[in-house]
């Protein structure tokens, strides 16, 4: 149930009752909670646009609301309306809540098209923030019973993979063709034999000249070029597996669609926009120019579809994957995670996209930026020596530190629990500090904030989401069992709003889906876990009447739940003691 929507239905209702139709209530959650737990805020705007007095169309407004059994309406201001729900009507609509969600009523198809490394390198911190964010989304909007469609849209076509074909060639050359072992160790480490290849590339023009003969080849389709081209890429793609594993992703090899799969639609790409006279050839490069696109002097900036050489662009690929989710796909929306760096090119490839007709009008297409992972120099995240961090290196350092955390605070002294509890803490850190922070903007990757045990971090979830099952064991009773219970009368105000906020997971979750922002989930989260301590403070809940005890085991129950189903939704994992 989304409790916001179904507020504002209702007062939205009102006004038309009132006389005022196609006007919305606008309910948000209150400012001030003391006076109410939602409020209205429509009324001004529509007495202004309708010329009538706002405090006189706020008290139609009230006398016409539907609301008996559900909240208390009153007036504050000129117009505004605070809406105290009923706290009877809190307690059923928990005790007949099935799940802490329920799917929406108009489920979509939607690709979400995330993490999409490089597999020419090993996967870095660089790939952290696409990875996490868009797994994220996607378990959010499967969760409310939309169908999504994973696209990992990895680069593995390109100049750099010439350059590692040929060297791989050369590593080989003494080995035994046949020694299939023999090659995968070349291969162990990605990152080194990366580098190895570069540095051959740039100091040795024949073999760079070999290596830009050999995308020739790749792309020709050179049966013994691409069987070592395959090689290459499955050993990549298990690098990346194992690191979508480990950090608890739902990405696997069958939502793998590389840059390659759209290889031979690029000349039908480049064909459908030449026919549709959109091609203009510059410098013999094959262009389309847009006039919304101009650069300082006033110029038309082009989009360059096809090289002068015969070769495509990340832009022609780009073009081939849209047409391949409006058209094949028929996706109802597609989101896209990238860095905040390539705004401009979505712009204009999906500007080239819709006039060419290879997306459709009954498709959102919403790319969804994010910034960059600072250090606490502000400056993008790196080793001491400047290089970049693998992200193997920042999850086995996060997870030494939460061990570090964990052995220090002493509850946990079996040794498979406590690796078990470092990895969960560990990994649990580095990614609800990344989706706690607006998805735009940069934010400082800071160590001891991300592990602190208060403050808006996984641990403190962790921590309150423990602290809960440690009072079902003191009870002597399961989580199960504790939601058998029901919710009785909600007396004391820490109960009340406590109760509130374990209603609005709905709500929060289908903003999160609809605008691509997990920091709204985490500050829900965190405010929940707050309102939850102080319950715990104000109100016994062992020792207190065997019916109020119920309750409150109920409401810890239901607490429980829906941390634990939020913390799924970022992909983070609960401990049952810390």
């Amino acid at each position: 149930m989304n409790l916001r929507a179904l507020l504002e239905q209702r007062l939205t209702a009102a006004l038309a009752n009132a006389g005022i139709s196609g006007s919305p209530a606008m309910v948000r959650i209150a400012g001030k909670p003391e006076f109410g737990d939602y409020q209205a805020n429509g009324v001004m705007g529509a007495a202004k646009r309708n010329q009538q007095n706002p405090r006189a169309l706020a008290e139609s407004c009230v006398a016409n609301a539907d609301v008996e059994g559900l909240a208390t309406l009153s007036l504050a201001g000129p117009g505004f309306i605070n809406i105290q729900l009923a706290p009877s009507w809190l307690s059923q609509a928990l005790n007949n809540a099935p799940h802490p969600l329920t799917p929406v009523a108009d489920p979509q198809t939607v690709v979400v098209d995330f993490s999409s490394p490089n597999l020419a390198k090993e996967m870095h911190v660089g790939h952290i923030r696409s990875t996490i964010i868009g797994d994220a989304i996607a378990r959010t909007l499967e969760a409310l019973g939309h169908k999504v469609i994973r696209q990992n849209h990895v680069g593995d076509w390109g100049t750099q993979f010439g350059m590692l074909i040929t060297y791989l060639t050369e590593q080989q050359g003494a080995a035994d063709e046949d020694n299939d072992n023999d090659k995968d160790e070349q291969l162990a480490d990605i990152e080194e034999f990366y580098r190895a290849a570069k540095a051959r590339f740039d100091a040795d023009e024949a073999f760079a000249d070999r290596s830009r003969q050999a995308v020739v080849d790749l792309q020709r389709g050179d049966a013994e070029i691409r069987g070592q081209w395959q090689r290459f890429i499955n050993m990549s793609l298990d690098h990346c597996q194992a690191t979508y594993d480990r950090l608890g992703t739902t990405l696997t090899r069958a939502d793998v669609m590389p840059e390659s799969a759209y290889n031979d639609d690029l000349p039908n790409i480049v064909q459908q926009l030449e026919e549709q006279g959109l091609i203009e050839e510059s410098d013999g490069a094959k262009c389309v120019f847009l006039d919304e696109f101009k650069g300082k002097d006033g110029s038309r900036l082009p989009v360059i579809v096809q090289k002068s050489d015969g070769g495509y662009l990340y832009a022609t690929t780009d073009l081939a994957a849209l047409k391949y989710r409006c058209h094949s796909l028929k996706a109802d929306r597609i989101l896209v995670f990238t860095d905040a760096r390539q705004v401009f090119h979505f712009r204009q490839f999906l500007a080239v996209g819709k006039l060419a007709g290879f997306s459709t009008a009954a498709t959102s297409i919403e790319h969804m930026p994010f910034g960059a992972m600072l250090g606490t120099d502000g400056k993008p995240f790196k080793t001491r020596a400047g290089g970049v961090i693998r992200l193997n290196d920042l999850l086995d350092e996060a997870i030494a530190r939460a061990a570090k955390q964990a052995t220090d605070m002493g509850s946990l002294t079996e040794p498979k629990a406590l690796a078990h509890a470092a990895n969960v803490i560990g990994i649990g850190a580095v990614k609800y500090a990344d989706l706690s922070k607006n998805r735009t903007s940069d934010y400082v990757f800071d160590w001891d904030a991300m592990l602190a045990l208060d403050g808006n971090t996984a641990p403190y979830m962790q921590y309150a989401y423990a602290r809960v099952q440690s009072l079902f064991r003191r009870a002597g009773i399961s989580q199960e069992q504790a939601h058998a219970l029901q919710v009785g009368e909600l007396v004391d105000v820490s109960e009340q709003r406590l109760a509130v906020a374990l209603l609005r997971l709905q709500e929060v979750s289908e903003q999160m889906a609809a605008e691509g922002m997990p920091h709204y989930l985490c500050t829900y989260l965190y405010e929940l876990a707050n309102l939850f301590m102080r319950f715990y403070e104000n109100c016994p809940i062992l020792k207190a009447p065997a019916d109020v005890r119920d309750s409150r085991l109920a409401l810890c129950a239901h607490m429980a739940s829906v941390v634990q189903t939020g913390l799924n939704l970022l992909g983070i994992d609960t401990l049952e003691q810390m």
